[in-house]
């Protein structure tokens, strides 16, 4: 049975181990779905914000028709777009952009004396004129737009070029929109060496520090790019899996304590089925010696000159009765503590002596022959108290014997007792080997037995429980105090 024990908690180890595991991987696969999942919602709102931006650059501009001046107002800077495409006989397009350079001084334009005021009246007409010449340009530069998707892409890839010109990207400008979304960042703006068209996501190489990279282009054509890294914290993705959380937390908890129940279930099985063992050969341990008094005392009276001796008669009578009384006594004992109610018990409330009472439990004790047992009565002769008479011998013999019991070589036994106007307080106290100090606390529980009592005496664990019991139908209190190795006291408190 212990074999299997061993190997049933073993097995209910491992099998709460690899349950843990196994629950352990199930929600690291959910953690990375949803931190994905997270990841693709935070990377779309960096896009989001990155055309945010870029709209209000578009917008900071919006009255310019289609220019732009330089620092010199005289001067007027102008850009122009067009788009070729050719169709081939494949699905591929090919389509190439140029943009044109214009510069005039609207001086010129106008026909006007350099240094003449230039108002916003006269700088629109010049810009109209400039708009209408377009003479030679001073500036051409055909970029190939192939990769678009389609003609809109192609133009808006050549005005991001003209927004970068009068309103240049910056990493403070995008800084900002990203910061009232609430998304904090590292921003880095980069040159390719060819043209990206489309943005990219770099989900997290690392489940313990996960980090999102999203590259998004903001001047496609000249390969101009804003790298954005952005921190992401396990706290920010566990709200998102509360309900996982919960339930996977439920069921692991319930699947272990099954584990653990079934396993101190058995456990607890096995302990009764030793206390039952031991029940049992304890009880033929402690029937036997009665029953084999009796037995000879019964085989006496055959023997018509042992019962012609009255002093032989007399001493066989005496064994009879105190072998009828043990049995008497072990039986009450197993039969009151089986009530669950100490009211149930029956008692037969007299005054008795308690000096006497101790002397008669004294004299009663058996005593092992390789043991030196000293026993005083301290009590005063005049002490009386309102028991019953049987019960309370049962009580002072358990803790005498008990003190007899678990003693070494020699023990020495004392009982004190004084008196108050409600109460009597008995002491019995000996020099024995003490309880442990982690035993005390249950000492007095049905079938326990500490742990140095079970290696050196064989026994059930009822004593004390019974103590307890009749000390409680009396209404009264026990307590104990020991120290390992110097001996144990019993205090008992009874009402008058």
């Amino acid at each position: 049975m212990e074999k299997r024990i061993k190997a049933l908690y073993i097995i209910t180890i491992i099998a709460i181990l690899l349950f843990l595991g196994m629950q352990f991987y199930w929600l690291y696969g959910r953690y990375e779905f949803s931190l994905k999942d997270y990841e693709r919602n935070l990377a779309d709102r960096i896009v989001h914000c990155v055309d945010e931006y870029n709209e209000i650059r578009n917008q900071s501009n919006a009255s310019s028709l289609d220019y732009t001046k330089s620092p010199d107002s005289s001067e007027i800077i102008m850009p122009t777009f067009s788009l070729s495409q050719h169709y081939g006989d494949t699905v591929k397009t090919t389509r190439k952009i140029t943009i044109l350079t214009y510069k005039y001084s609207a001086y010129e334009l106008l026909g006007i004396e350099p240094g003449t005021p230039l108002t916003p009246k006269i700088k629109e007409k010049a810009i109209e004129l400039a708009y209408a010449l377009k003479t030679q340009p001073v500036d051409s530069v055909v970029y190939d737009a192939s990769g678009a998707r389609d003609e809109n892409e192609s133009w808006a890839a050549a005005k991001s070029i003209q927004i970068e010109r009068k309103c240049p990207f910056t990493a403070e400008g995008v800084d900002s929109i990203l910061n009232k979304a609430d998304i904090r960042a590292q921003i880095t703006l980069s040159k390719a060496d060819s043209m990206v068209w489309n943005s990219t996501v770099e989900y997290h190489k690392s489940a313990l520090r996960p980090n999102l990279t999203v590259t998004v282009p903001y001047t496609q054509l000249e390969g101009q790019t804003v790298t954005i890294v952005c921190a992401i914290s396990p706290l920010d993705v566990l709200p998102g899996m509360w309900q996982t959380l919960i339930i996977s937390a439920v069921i692991s908890t319930l699947l272990i304590m099954c584990l653990v129940l079934q396993f101190t279930t058995v456990l607890k099985l096995s302990r009764l089925d030793k206390m039952r063992n031991s029940f049992i050969t304890t009880m033929i341990h402690e029937l036997k010696r009665p029953i084999s008094t009796l037995k000879m005392c019964v085989s006496g009276l055959d023997n018509e000159r042992m019962m012609a001796n009255p002093e032989i008669k007399k001493e066989m009578l005496t064994e009879t009765r105190t072998a009828l009384d043990s049995l008497s006594a072990y039986f009450s004992m197993l039969r009151d503590i089986t009530f669950n109610d100490v009211e149930q018990i029956p008692l037969n409330i007299q005054s008795v002596n308690l000096h006497d009472l101790f002397d008669n439990v004294s004299s009663a004790i058996v005593i092992p022959a390789d043991k030196s047992v000293v026993i005083n009565n301290g009590i005063d002769r005049a002490v009386e108290v309102s028991v019953d008479r049987s019960h309370f011998y049962n009580i002072l013999n358990n803790l005498v014997e008990n003190a007899v019991k678990y003693s070494g070589s020699s023990v020495e036994i004392s009982a004190t007792a004084s008196e108050s106007n409600d109460s009597v307080e008995l002491h019995v106290c000996d020099t024995g080997n003490g309880i442990a100090s982690g035993d005390l606390k249950h000492i007095f529980k049905r079938f326990y037995r500490g742990r140095s009592s079970v290696a050196e005496q064989p026994g059930i664990g009822l004593g004390l429980a019974y103590v307890k019991l009749l000390i409680d139908a009396h209404g009264g209190d026990i307590s104990v105090k020991s120290k390992e190795g110097e001996g144990t006291c019993f205090t008992i408190i009874l009402p008058q």
